[in-house]
């Protein structure tokens, strides 16, 4: 395995500044947005789309710092019918045209999710039932129909520009939040879909990241480094289902943090070990959320201790 970032960390840096960056931190790769509701920083996609000889430069700054490009990443909410889901999705499919351009095989973007029903417009997380639940199976019904036929077509797109994989973040408040989901879209579109696999995602909603990375043997398309601590005196009194804003993080039930202040590291390193013997060996991705402390602070603190339990 080796280090990636997920740069929107370094957004106020330039391009070049924040390979720079980068490569002083002893990271192998970047994963950049070039599409979706990311900022998309450090990928200019129309300019690199329309002009052969940026593209040339673009990968020459990357190359000459001996970095490589671990994907491209396209996440939101496509399947929004309303709002910003329809450039959305025009985003994504211009991620996968420059993927293409670039030589990028993998892609990392999330599952969307749909409204319930045809005449809404506001998305619907459907996570459980009470005692009728036959009006929640339909529109669970009509959210997947919707989600296969756009995935099957995009799937076609991506493959079209030569793309391999698609690795899916399994994102809380999206149709794919887990391994169930995950395989039901893979089962639906096929094997060009795979998991981006976020322990934290998993971590927030009760699972057991390394358990499911046992259910993914031969799934498991890209990962990303990103703990997530449950904070015991909320959510001993409200449980884990919290909707406040990730910027109070001393009022949530949970909270995104450092590598290794969810977590400790005798962990990191049996999931990465278990993570690797199911067949994953390739760009961990450090994603760095932690509102408790000033992101160099997070990123160093993550970097440490990702050098210390990656199965190389």
């Amino acid at each position: 395995m080796k280090l990636s970032i997920c740069t929107d960390v370094y957004a106020n840096l330039s391009f070049t500044e924040m390979l720079d960056k980068v490569k002083s931190l002893g990271i192998e790769a970047v994963e950049m947005t070039a599409g979706g509701w990311g900022s998309c920083a450090h990928v200019n996609t129309p300019e690199l789309l329309d002009s052969e000889e940026k593209r040339k430069e673009f990968l020459g700054e990357i190359a000459s710092r001996g970095l490589e490009i671990a994907a491209l990443n396209c996440s939101c909410n496509q399947l929004w019918p309303a709002g910003e889901g329809p450039q959305w999705s025009e985003s994504m499919y211009k991620c996968a045209e420059l993927a293409g351009k670039l030589g990028v095989k993998k892609i990392v973007c999330m599952s969307g999710l749909p409204p319930a029903n045809e005449h809404d417009t506001t998305p619907n997380w459907i996570t459980s039932h009470a005692d009728q639940p036959y009006f929640l199976k339909d529109a669970v019904e009509y959210e997947w129909k919707v989600a296969v036929e756009w995935w099957k077509k995009f799937a076609a797109h991506c493959e079209a520009q030569g793309i391999e994989k698609i690795a899916i973040e399994e994102f809380p408040h999206m149709l794919v939040y887990n391994v169930e989901t995950l395989l039901k879209l893979r089962d639906a579109v096929g094997p060009i879909i795979g998991i981006n696999l976020d322990p934290s995602h998993l971590m927030i909603i009760g699972a057991e990241p390394i358990a499911s990375a046992r259910a993914l043997k031969g799934c498991i398309y890209h990962v990303h480094g990103k703990d997530a601590r449950i904070e015991k005196g909320e959510s001993d009194i409200n449980g884990i289902c919290d909707w406040k804003e990730v910027f109070v993080p001393a009022e949530r039930s949970w909270n995104y943090v450092a590598v290794g202040c969810g977590k400790d590291l005798q962990w990191w390193k049996e999931f990465f070990s278990v993570v690797r013997m199911m067949g994953y060996n390739d760009y961990v991705s450090l994603e760095m959320e932690d509102q408790t402390m000033s992101v160099e602070a997070g990123v160093q603190t993550s970097v440490d201790a990702l050098k210390q339990t990656l199965s190389r």
